[in-house]
């Protein structure tokens, strides 16, 4: 064969690996840097998660949703708070308000057991088995707690708070101390009834409690990775 020809054969099969590997490796760029799928987050509550009193866009559900979407991070939250609801309550419409899917949980119930001065130990017991079956499914919790009105006595305060604290470490999920975190008591952040958060009130909760919003949602990606 011709030293002319030879080269030129040679040039061109260069060329056609050298195209091969680069398709090769835009196909797998493409695929490492496709974006996750959106975590799949529940809200499990009460009126604070339903969003009572407010707008469609306003609740406590939208608000975060809105506040994960601007920090780019991929999840998607479902409103299942239902208002009136205790902790029994929540349990016993557990396994349809987390549907099949559900990769977290925020937990956020206790309020109305407090406010009907429900003895304590009978919401732990419903917390307790919304927390079991819950990590039993592998699914990543934040638990949400709640304080007592001090109407309700010293004993029943400590007796209650202990709760959330102590449900948190036994099953080893993510705990958010006190969901109305700088609203409580604030009449400029709550509705008229002096309890549920206004428009501005969600928005400082959902400020104070992203961060841990994060933390449950990178601990269910690391749990049930794509």
């Amino acid at each position: 064969m011709p030293p002319g020809l030879k080269w030129r054969r040679a040039a061109v099969q260069f060329v056609a690996a050298a195209a091969c590997s680069a398709a090769l490796l835009g196909a797998t760029a493409g695929r490492s840097g496709a974006a996750p799928a959106p975590v799949k987050v529940v809200a499990l509550g009460d009126s604070l998660t339903a969003g009572y009193g407010l707008s469609e866009k306003g609740g406590f559900v939208p608000r975060l949703q809105a506040a994960l979407a601007a920090k780019g991070i991929a999840a998607t939250v479902q409103n299942a708070g239902v208002s009136g609801d205790t902790a029994s309550d929540g349990l016993a419409r557990l396994d349809w308000s987390v549907p099949e899917g559900a990769d977290a949980v925020l937990v956020e119930l206790g309020a109305n057991d407090m406010l009907r001065g429900i003895k304590p130990e009978v919401t732990r017991d419903a917390l307790e088995r919304i927390l079991r079956r819950l990590t039993d499914r592998h699914i990543a919790v934040l638990l949400c707690g709640m304080r007592a009105a001090p109407n309700l006595g010293a004993d029943y305060g400590k007796a209650f708070a202990r709760i959330y604290s102590e449900l948190a470490a036994e099953f080893g999920v993510l705990l958010y101390p006190f969901f109305l975190d700088g609203v409580a008591a604030d009449p400029s952040l709550t509705q008229h009834d002096g309890m549920h958060p206004n428009a501005a009130g969600v928005d400082i909760i959902v400020q104070r409690i992203l961060p841990s919003v994060e933390q449950l949602i990178a601990q269910a990606r690391r749990q049930n990775p794509p």
